[in-house]
């Protein structure tokens, strides 16, 4: 199957930096995939939350040349201990393809209801530490936890990889902060209704940003048109362009720039596929 979206042009398209796409059947996937294409966005990346997840977000990725891949265990899906097993299915998961890029969804997650603290940090230390044996970037998840997570991450030299801190709702310290240990801040839909968030993003260097949508089945919404989609990176992109006064062409631009630096080694990868499947007419 041939593809004709916007990613011939590698140097400037919307990125969605994270996704959940596993739970959907692979037609539909194909059928999200193509509403992000029209829609400008030149590829997508799947993240994995539990061991399971990750396999099948990895073979997902085979399927479709604009679908890469992560591998992770979520805070919330911890139910046992981290163990040495663990971390070699994970690692072999990680290595089984080329087009896994990221090692995501990791972090932690201090809500009520959430798995013990006594299990979540090595699990978060140990993906860290895959991350950094294979030196791929990492995508991290805090909820309630924003200094005891970047307490781990100097710990365990996080920064030797970089990576994202995702669908970030925080203040402009916690931007900072993430941005001083070398991780870029990643803006979702909640740009569009939190005035917050917005005074935040308006501050922000464009150079610190990358975009998402953590796009999942969302049944408990009564239309699915109104499900949130790889296709809602452009109304980002559009809403953060409006708060620092920039085109949308520069928001494409240089969070695409971003998303590069962020995938470093692996970006190559990346432009390979999206190359391959290019519609030569």
């Amino acid at each position: 199957m041939l593809y004709a979206p916007a990613y011939h042009r590698v140097n400037r398209m919307l990125i969605d930096c994270h996704v959940h796409l596993e739970s959907y059947p692979d037609d539909e996937i194909g059928e999200v995939l193509a509403r992000g294409r029209d829609a400008g966005v030149g590829f997508v990346i799947s993240a994995g939350t539990t061991l399971k997840s990750s396999e099948r977000t990895v073979q997902i990725s085979a399927r479709f040349p604009d679908l890469f891949a992560g591998v992770g265990i979520h805070p919330m899906d911890i139910e046992a201990p981290f163990t040495d097993e663990t971390y070699a299915a994970l690692h072999r998961l990680a290595t089984s393809s080329e087009k896994v890029i990221v090692i995501s969804e990791i972090g932690l997650d201090f809500m009520e209801g959430a798995p013990d603290r006594s299990i979540q940090y090595p699990a978060l230390r140990e993906q860290i530490r895959l991350a950094r044996d294979l030196r791929l970037p990492i995508v991290f998840h805090s909820r309630d936890s924003h200094d005891e997570i970047f307490r781990v991450l100097r710990e365990e030299r996080a920064y030797d990889v970089g990576g994202v801190m995702h669908y970030f709702q925080g203040d402009e310290r916690t931007a900072k902060t993430a941005i001083d240990l070398g991780f870029y801040i990643s803006l979702a839909r909640p740009l569009l209704r939190l005035p917050h968030l917005q005074e935040v993003a308006a501050g922000l260097s464009l150079d610190n940003v990358v975009l998402e949508t953590d796009s999942a089945p969302q049944p408990f919404k009564a239309k699915r048109e109104s499900w949130t989609e790889p296709r809602h990176t452009r109304i980002v992109a559009e809403k953060l362009a409006e708060l620092q006064g920039r085109t949308l062409e520069e928001v494409e631009e240089i969070t695409s720039r971003n998303m590069k630096d962020v995938l470093g080694r692996k970006w190559p990868v990346v432009q390979s596929y999206l190359e391959s499947a290019r519609d030569p007419s």
